[in-house]
């Protein structure tokens, strides 16, 4: 039996001409690796959201709900959002 598959892609032309400027630079031998490669980062990233979720998301969740004095309303945290982008454009 294969290990592979062999799709029929469709991508957007901006998608297509990256595709074809990595293969074309040498950077990928083919547009399959270019694809290969893309679906290999989108793994890695949704493992590292999976793995926020389960571990950090949680477990403010289950602090918030043992202490819900701990949370903001939505006018603070505007606030502080309000706060740390004024810090962020005076830099």
């Amino acid at each position: 039996m294969r290990s592979t598959q062999q799709f029929s892609v469709t991508l957007p032309n901006e998608m297509a001409q990256m595709v074809k400027a990595k293969v074309s630079s040498g950077e990928y031998a083919s547009e399959s690796e270019v694809i290969r490669d893309g679906l290999r980062a989108l793994t890695v990233r949704d493992k590292a959201l999976d793995n926020w979720l389960r571990t950090e998301v949680t477990a403010a969740f289950d602090e918030l709900k043992a202490d819900p004095s701990k949370g903001r309303n939505p006018d603070e945290v505007l606030a502080s959002l309000k706060v740390e982008t004024g810090r962020m454009k005076a830099r």
